[in-house]
């Protein structure tokens, strides 16, 4: 038996590649979009891949099940259950609970695990030159390692109202079943720590059933499904902006990406071209760099492992953009975009084109210090606005700070005052700059960054 692991940190999702090495022929579950990798894995297997599989309608990134089909002829594998409403629309093999699927000598049964979606499901894999018993169970997002999928995104992230009471119904039904399952089946989840599809998913990379049986808080809690239900929809994180364009994009037929797209480095005259059209421009430098010179118009989202993230709140899906960025990094940065379905960049230029160009037209500016920030609090003299989440600004924050995410500011622009001096902060310093450059970008010109964020006033305090 085959058995890989395919982990994309940058969006702290898990694919995997399931194979039966006597007949040589592999599945893959829940692709990503660049599936160069998948078909590397096959082949240096001497393995062909025969089918494709997902857990359920994806909202955290965007599937490569059809780029992958198209490349390998394999089939795709995929939910019929959930309702009508919780369809694909595109030609598939319809999956059922307690359907089976024969891989070789390998056997993958389907069970039906509502709560995080309405049509998720889960695979039981048996090795049958081994046992008898199955030996995994790759759950995508109903049971992470300590913590379980959230059943509110529909409602949170896709509008879909009354859904996340139903959500936690069937989640708890589907634990229930769950708790049924041996404990020595092994679980390998779709996401790890860091992804938003959960509120405390652990960092290693599987578990067990008895393991999660006496460690995870949300089967800890199905003797009292009232208590349960409640803290299942308590201070989940924000739901990406980007996340609702995903389910769409999952679910119905689009254009295909089968290759990682190659960015063309922009000459002078297509940069100005670019800003006559009010193209967004994204600067992926860290914010130190942005601060010795920038483009005024210019957003700084820094190509750190949540680029991905970020670019998903802040750019719109319909309206092209550029990067400012160095030539090796546009390979890694593209796959990044393309996970997530923003296909609309137009090509870049580097921080030297920049220089050389639009020299005279650069912005600097300096951050602020802890004890500016310190004697801005005593004396109430500044706005301070806090970018980070909302549970962990519920957790602690600078005292007289205001709450106003990141990734939303630039819908609630009101809420900033024009009228007195303003400083953002975050945690350390990345969701900060993303703020303050939209702020910036919107002509607010009394706006300050404190870098050292909630980490240094709280070393310091």
């Amino acid at each position: 038996m085959l058995f890989e692991r395919i982990y994309d940190k940058t969006l702290a999702q898990a694919s995997y590649v399931v194979g039966c090495q006597a007949a040589g022929v592999a599945a893959v579950i829940d692709p990503k979009r660049d599936v160069d990798t998948y078909l590397e894995i096959a082949q240096q297997n001497g393995m062909k891949i025969t089918h494709i599989l997902e857990t359920h309608i994806h909202a955290d990134f965007l599937s490569g099940a059809r780029e992958l089909a198209a490349l390998s002829g394999a089939k795709m594998y995929l939910s019929d259950e959930g309702g009508p409403d919780w369809q694909y629309e595109f030609p598939h093999e319809g999956l059922k609970n307690k359907d089976q699927l024969k891989l070789g000598n390998l056997i993958i049964e389907v069970i039906h695990t509502p709560g995080h979606t309405p049509e998720h499901l889960s695979f039981l894999i048996t090795d049958t030159p081994a046992s008898s018993e199955p030996a995994m169970l790759l759950t995508g997002d109903f049971v992470f390692v300590g913590d379980v999928g959230r059943p509110d995104l529909l409602e949170q992230a896709a509008g879909l109202v009354g859904t996340q009471e139903i959500g936690a119904d069937q989640m708890y039904d589907s634990l229930t079943q769950f708790t049924k399952l041996e404990d020595y089946i092994q679980v390998w989840p779709g996401h790890g720590a860091g992804s938003a599809c959960g509120k405390a998913l652990g960092a290693v990379p599987m578990t067990t059933v008895g393991y999660e049986k006496i460690r995870n808080w949300a089967i800890k809690l199905l003797d009292d499904k009232e208590a349960f239900k409640k803290e299942l929809l308590a201070d989940q994180p924000e739901p990406p902006k980007y996340f609702a364009m995903m389910k769409k994009l999952n679910k119905v037929p689009r254009p295909l990406v089968t290759a990682v797209p190659k960015f063309p480095r922009l000459n002078q005259n297509s940069w100005q071209q670019a800003n006559e059209k009010d193209t967004f421009i994204i600067d992926i430098r860290n914010f130190q760099q942005y601060a010795q010179g920038y483009w005024p118009s210019s957003i700084n989202i820094a190509n750190t492992s949540a680029f991905a993230t970020y670019m998903g709140w802040v750019i719109p899906y319909d309206q092209p953009f550029a990067l400012i960025g160095e030539e090796n990094e546009m390979e890694e940065v593209a796959r990044k975009l393309m996970r997530i379905g923003l296909d609309q960049c137009i090509g870049f230029i580097t921080p030297d084109d920049l220089d050389q160009w639009e020299k005279k037209q650069l912005k600097r500016y300096q951050p602020v210090t802890f004890n500016e920030v310190k004697n801005a609090v005593d004396t109430k003299s500044a706005e301070i606005i806090d970018v980070r989440g909302a549970s962990d600004y519920k957790i602690n924050h600078i005292p007289g700070a205001h709450h106003l995410f990141y990734g939303t500011i630039g819908t609630h622009l009101s809420q900033v005052p024009n009228d007195q001096p303003v400083i953002v902060h975050c945690q350390t310093g990345i969701r900060a700059a993303i703020a303050h450059s939209v702020l910036l970008k919107n002509g607010f010109k009394n706006v300050s960054i404190y870098w050292g964020g909630m980490q240094e006033w709280m070393a310091k305090n």
